[in-house]
């Protein structure tokens, strides 16, 4: 293939797929025909920084003269894929390939070579540490700056929900407060270094050609940078490409540190290691002449070109809560663990908050945080949503379900602290929590408060009188929330379980005593409703993920039984 004189990126994957023995396996690597010109069996590749940083200076091709001498073949920059293995052809028709330790591709990496697969990682490593020893000798220092412990978490909410606003859904904020970060961020040329480019091209499909520089106001910041890629895709569109979104993937807070964006945590993370590599070897550049990446219309061929792009677009799809960012009280068991790995599963975030200690251990998702909390003391519920905001960036909904059932005691024999302790927990909490989470939630995609009542409050029972009071009291309070919180753009709904069997207060005791009380088997007292349905947790945190979506982003106020249908509610 490498004998053709052009060849059609598409025209290039067939071929490639065609040459296959396994029709079923993924389309080979773009570099796929560079590697087999190449006459040994093992084939290294790396973008590693020492070599970039180098290359992106403007005496890149001097330097590397310098540090290796002949023993490396110097390709100049052209656009990986057929192109750069075509011109590695010709470059290398009358090269004596004994002599040559590796080649370095300008602005773009290196390749090493060998028919044992040690000597050429070996080979690698030795290669990639020759350029790092170059350049300490350089004796060059990073910016460090201090590290942020309390940073402006409602201006990063603010700026993660404009930079969702232009991607088009919700995306996922992280916040980079270490020394490096801070340190880079505070560069007295921020604005200039920061806007030249990647540091390899492949970077560009992660990272975008430049961060967003954040000053003064977020919002103002993300609607410019939106404005000049938009007019940056126009110089260079043929006409006949479709603009990819505007929103940028990473971020510069001068002082406060750097902010990658992703639709996942996986992917905001995937841009922050890019990041770290980055501020380095722009740093290393900028002592060896200047950091110098590659032409904006090279970086927009990248950027655009089919392949890369075809990268990303088989690896996403977006699940129904996608990048949205949720915290959970009682998160621990039953009801509320339950919508924990509901809304988990559905592409959200969620920091999962519960006075038990075992919180952090209980779940093992990456999109999950766990984090200890009362819900009565107001430090407890601040740091809880503190965290949320740090973790994932901004907050779009609260699942209020933190509770207890007390022991029955009617109203005129009731023990003081009984009433109290339901009070506390049941419905001043969640007051509490209203009042912590609204600064962020106003800056939320679509922000709802979900509140888990009880059925309780239509249909109360006698010696229930300390939880049912305090569960109509929460539902009051939710209804009001649904009248103040509207202007803001905030849906509250309340949905209200009955007779939930595999939470705590269920216990195999309490379900024999109460079935027999009726006359019934287990099972058939666990469906004593006119559906003759069991409910379980994951019935309920369905209903909750569901009103957290999409479909009931018109609703507020209302209140939703889940409980198989009872007679005394209807």
């Amino acid at each position: 293939m490498s004998l053709f004189p052009s060849l059609s990126d598409s025209r290039m994957v067939l071929g490639q797929r065609a040459a296959m023995l396994d029709p079923q396996a993924p389309n080979p690597s773009v570099e796929a025909i560079l590697h087999a010109i190449i006459p040994y069996k093992f084939v290294d590749h790396s973008h590693a920084d020492a070599v970039v940083a180098v290359t992106n200076t403007p005496k890149g091709e001097q330097y590397i003269k310098e540090i290796y001498g002949k023993d490396v073949l110097i390709v100049p920059y052209v656009m990986p894929g057929f192109v750069l293995a075509r011109k590695v052809y010709e470059m290398t028709r009358d090269l004596d390939w004994k002599k040559c330790k590796g080649i370095v591709l300008l602005n773009h990496g290196l390749f090493t070579f060998a028919d044992d697969a040690r000597i050429s990682y070996e080979n690698h490593i030795h290669l990639v540490t020759i350029a790092e020893n170059f350049i300490h000798r350089k004796k060059i220092k990073l910016a460090v700056g201090t590290v942020i412990n309390c940073p402006y978490l409602q201006d990063l909410a603010r700026m993660r929900q404009e930079v969702s606003k232009v991607l088009g859904g919700a995306t996922i904020a992280y916040l980079k407060t270490d020394v490096k970060s801070v340190g880079f961020s505070n560069l007295p040329n921020i604005n200039l270094v920061a806007s030249r480019g990647t540091l390899t091209p492949d970077h560009v499909i992660r990272t975008k050609p430049k961060p967003v520089i954040v000053r003064k106001n977020v919002v103002d910041d993300v609607v410019c940078y939106s404005k000049n890629y938009k007019a940056y895709f126009d110089r260079n569109t043929d006409g006949k490409l479709k603009c990819l979104d505007l929103a940028p993937r990473w971020a510069v807070w001068p002082g406060r540190g750097l902010v990658t964006f992703g639709r996942s945590i996986e992917e905001a993370r995937i841009v922050s290691d890019i990041v770290d590599h980055t501020i380095e070897a722009v740093q290393w550049a900028e002592r060896l002449g200047g950091w110098k990446a590659l032409s904006e219309k090279n970086i927009f061929g990248m950027e655009y070109w089919e392949l890369e792009q075809a990268k990303l677009a088989k690896n996403f799809r977006p699940l129904a809560l996608q990048g949205k960012v949720a915290l959970v009280t009682g998160a621990a068991s039953g009801i509320g663990k339950a919508c924990v790995e509901n809304l988990a599963s559905s592409g959200a975030h969620v920091v999962a908050a519960d006075i038990r200690k075992d919180i952090t251990k209980i779940f093992t998702q990456g999109n999950v945080v766990g984090t200890v909390c009362d819900v009565t003391k107001d430090s407890d519920l601040q740091k809880a949503v503190e965290k949320t905001i740090r973790h994932f960036g901004g907050l779009d909904i609260v699942i209020s379900n933190a509770g207890i059932f007390p022991p029955s005691e009617t109203l005129a024999g009731m023990n003081s602290t009984t009433w109290e302790k339901s009070i506390k927990i049941n419905l001043t909490a969640h007051q509490r929590l209203v009042k912590t989470a609204v600064p962020y939630l106003i800056y939320g995609m679509d922000p709802t408060m979900i509140i888990i009542g009880s059925k309780n409050v239509s249909a109360p029972g006698p010696g229930a009188g300390a939880y049912s009071v305090a569960k109509a009291g929460l539902t009051q309070l939710a209804r009001i929330a649904a009248l103040e919180l509207a202007s803001k753009g905030i849906r509250v709904n309340v949905v209200h379980p009955n007779q939930i069997f595999d939470t705590a207060i269920w216990t195999k005791e309490v379900l024999e005593k109460r079935a027999e009380h009726y006359g019934v088997s287990i099972e058939e007292y666990k469906k004593r409703n006119l559906l003759k349905v069991e409910i379980t947790s994951r019935h309920v945190a369905d209903l909750v993920c569901a009103l957290a979506g999409s479909v009931f982003n018109k609703t507020t106020g209302a209140q939703i039984p889940i409980d198989g249908g009872n007679d005394r509610v209807i």
